[in-house]
């Protein structure tokens, strides 16, 4: 199930429904995956990042030897980040304008250290092995960059269903996904369409 972004990043995680049910969503990009631990969606059962030690697993889970320290205040500036992206995207998939304030929390976030990228099969350990929650937020504020980005940020819109509001990026070659779930809304989509050309027969 998990996919992999334009940077080679792990993208996608499990939902749960208000009836209990699972589903894959795959966002298109690892920095909306981080805005749906919580801040995007009305579902509270979505909410992952309650304590130090939620964000800790969540970000092992898609960064590299990340070092597993999380702080109180790291877990407050991350849901600051999250916020920002989520609310963004949102507005971007709507043709809205973002706020500047909200601009100004990612590129905060952008402006500090991230993870650098390292280039396989040389002998020395150049660097910090070890990823910091700082880069590691970093990194994620300048995947937020690019997404929103005047290139880019018509990539990021709703899902096509009447009854869903999932935001994603859609990475597509030809640029015209439409369901936030081919197993969710896409085969919903399917079945009322063979259902209305059944009836109109």
């Amino acid at each position: 199930m998990p996919a992999l972004d334009n940077t080679g990043a792990v993208t996608g995680q499990w939902f749960t429904s208000r009836t209990s049910r699972q589903w894959w969503f795959d966002s298109g990009a690892r920095a909306l995956d981080f805005a749906y631990t919580g801040a995007m969606g009305n579902n509270p059962a979505w909410e992952r990042l309650n304590t130090p030690a939620d964000l800790a697993t969540w970000l092992e889970g898609r960064f590299e030897a990340c070092d597993g320290t999380v702080t109180d205040r790291d877990l407050t500036d991350a849901k600051g980040l999250r916020e920002a992206i989520a609310t963004i995207a949102t507005v971007l998939s709507a043709n809205g304008q973002p706020e500047p304030q909200q601009i100004d929390i990612i590129n905060l976030f952008a402006a500090t250290p991230d993870v650098p990228p390292r280039l396989a099969g040389g002998g020395l350990q150049a660097g910090r092995t070890r990823v910091r929650t700082g880069q590691a937020l970093a990194t994620m504020a300048r995947e937020a960059v690019f997404l929103f980005g005047a290139e880019q940020h018509e990539r990021i819109r709703e899902c096509a269903a009447e009854d869903c509001a999932l935001v994603f990026y859609d990475e597509s070659r030809s640029n015209n996904r439409r369901w936030c779930s081919m197993q969710r809304c896409g085969n919903r989509a399917k079945v009322r369409s063979h259902r209305a050309r059944n009836a109109a027969r």
